[in-house]
Formats: C-alpha cells, sequence, structure tokens
C-alpha cells in the first residue's frame, strides 16, 4: 500500500489539514476546490479510513486524520531533504528571477516558495517589471532568467502555458458601461497594452487612461473601486472580482507564458529554478 502513497496526495492533506477548509487548501496549492477534494477522496480509498469530517466550524481531522498528520510532515520533510541531495545540495550562490507584476502572487507564488526550501542556500532576487522590460534586462543580464508574457505565436522562449487575456471589472460595476471607456494598466510598456489598445481601436470604443504607473495593488484597488476595467490573464484574476463578458467589450487575443533563459550556459542555479518553474506550472496545467 504504501508505493500508493504520492507525495502530491500527501502534500494536498497536509495543506487542507492546516487550513481546515478545502476552499483555503485550493487556494494555497493553486488548484480547483474539486481537484483537492477528489485528491483527499484518492488518500482516503488508498488508507481505507475516512481522514475528515464537517462540523459548523469547517473541516475537522479524524482519529486517523489525526494519527496520520504528524506522520505525513515527517514523510514530506524527508522527501524534500532527499530531493535536495539528489538534485545537489551544492547548489548555491544567487538567482535573479524576473517575473511580471501579475504572475508573482499567482501562478508562481507555489514555485517560489518549493524552491527556497528545496534550495536553502540560494540567494533569490526577484525583479518585477513589465515583460517587455524583463525581456530587455535578461538580454543585458541583469536577471538570469524571466517569465515572460507574450502573445501566442513564434517565441524564442519556452511555452509553459496559454491563457485568455480577459477584461476584468468590479463585482457589479458600472465602469465597464461608461463611454469612454476607463482603462487601468499596470503600465505603459505592460505587454497587453498594445493588444487592448488595437482591440478597443477596431471596435471604435472610446476609452481613457485611469492608471499606468507600473504598480499592480494600485491598478487592482481603481478596478476593485469601479474607477476602471483592465485586463488580465484569467488564470490570475481575484476572486472577488469579475471577468467580464460584455457584448460591448471587444474580445481580446490569448496570451502564452514562456520562460526565457539567457544565450549563454545558465548557471546550476538557475537551471534548477527553470526546472521548477516548469514542474510548477505543469502541475497548474493539469489541475486546470
Amino acid at each position: 500500500m504504501i508505493r500508493d502513497l504520492d507525495t502530491t496526495l500527501i502534500r494536498t492533506f497536509v495543506t487542507t489539514a492546516d487550513k481546515a477548509s478545502m476552499t483555503a487548501a485550493a487556494n494555497a496549492l493553486h488548484l480547483t476546490q474539486g481537484a483537492v477534494s477528489q485528491q483527499v477522496k484518492r488518500l482516503e480509498e488508498v488508507l481505507g479510513q475516512s481522514l475528515f469530517e464537517r462540523d459548523r466550524r469547517g473541516l475537522r481531522l479524524t482519529r486517523s486524520g489525526e494519527r496520520l498528520l504528524d506522520k505525513a510532515r515527517r514523510l514530506l520533510q524527508l522527501n524534500d531533504e532527499i530531493l535536495t541531495e539528489i538534485r545537489g545540495r551544492a547548489v548555491a550562490g544567487q538567482v535573479r528571477l524576473g517575473v511580471p507584476y501579475d504572475l508573482v502572487g499567482t501562478l508562481l507564488a507555489p514555485v517560489l516558495k518549493a524552491y527556497a526550501e528545496a534550495y536553502p542556500q540560494v540567494e533569490i532576487s526577484l525583479v518585477c517589471a513589465s515583460s517587455p522590460e524583463l525581456a530587455a534586462a535578461l538580454a543585458a543580464g541583469t536577471v538570469d532568467l524571466a517569465v515572460i508574457e507574450e502573445r501566442v505565436g513564434p517565441t524564442v522562449g519556452e511555452c509553459l502555458l496559454v491563457d485568455r487575456l480577459v477584461w476584468v471589472g468590479a463585482r457589479g460595476g458600472t465602469a465597464r458601461q461608461k463611454r469612454p471607456l476607463p482603462v487601468s494598466i499596470v503600465a505603459d510598456t505592460c505587454a497587453f497594452r498594445p493588444a487592448v489598445l488595437a482591440a478597443l481601436g477596431e471596435h471604435g470604443l472610446d476609452w481613457r487612461t485611469v492608471f499606468e504607473n507600473g504598480n499592480i495593488d494600485a491598478t487592482t484597488a481603481t478596478v476593485r473601486s469601479d474607477l476602471a476595467v483592465t485586463a488580465w490573464l484569467a488564470s490570475t484574476v481575484p476572486a472577488d472580482l469579475d471577468i467580464l463578458s460584455d457584448a460591448g467589450l471587444p474580445p481580446l487575443p490569448n496570451f502564452s507564458v514562456n520562460l526565457h533563459l539567457p544565450k549563454h550556459a545558465a548557471a546550476p542555479a538557475a537551471k534548477a529554478f527553470a526546472s521548477h518553474i516548469r514542474e510548477g506550472l505543469s502541475r497548474y496545467r493539469q489541475a486546470a
């Protein structure tokens, strides 16, 4: 039976136990609630025991779940130690990762955590900027690798996933109906900006800029306050905001999330980071 216990199921169980909620566990693991539920059910089937029961406050561990939790944590720690040794604890130094503003706290958050735990001797420096700025930084050698959002098509990078670019607005808001359309974009160098403006122009829709100075938090605030709409990848839209499908807003093209490495040989720390990014986004695609 032990051979059937994979670390994905164990990690999901531990996270669900810590959060006492499948919804919170899903957010922490960047999975759907259904995927978390299925993984917990699979583990219960393997063990032949119920691990959780519900009460008014949420999920509560059963006796079997309580017995498993401590051992599960130790199993995960041992698993991570083995992976670190096999992959080479000698990996050390510094790695500078370029990440777009909208991905650092969403798709890449679990990847960053996993890498930091697997390679504690590596000093991680994050450089957050727009995708065109990150491409320039990689060419200049000021970052060691970069995750870059690009319109779907030929690329010198490695495509990790393809996502929809969508209009986003406040739940039940009216900014979407205003003309000229108030638009909030993180920066004038944003990779989405040309596609957004081209779509508005092709549909003859008047627009005006509300915010455009490189601060993702301020952009999010303008949208939450119903001062403007914006355009983000569907996978990065906060749960409290709406993906707009209004007939009055033009459709937007798909974008790919691409991994770019330097033309010269990458350092071991950067290669290991690239591997973690590939694995993390591959798991995201499978769970989506």
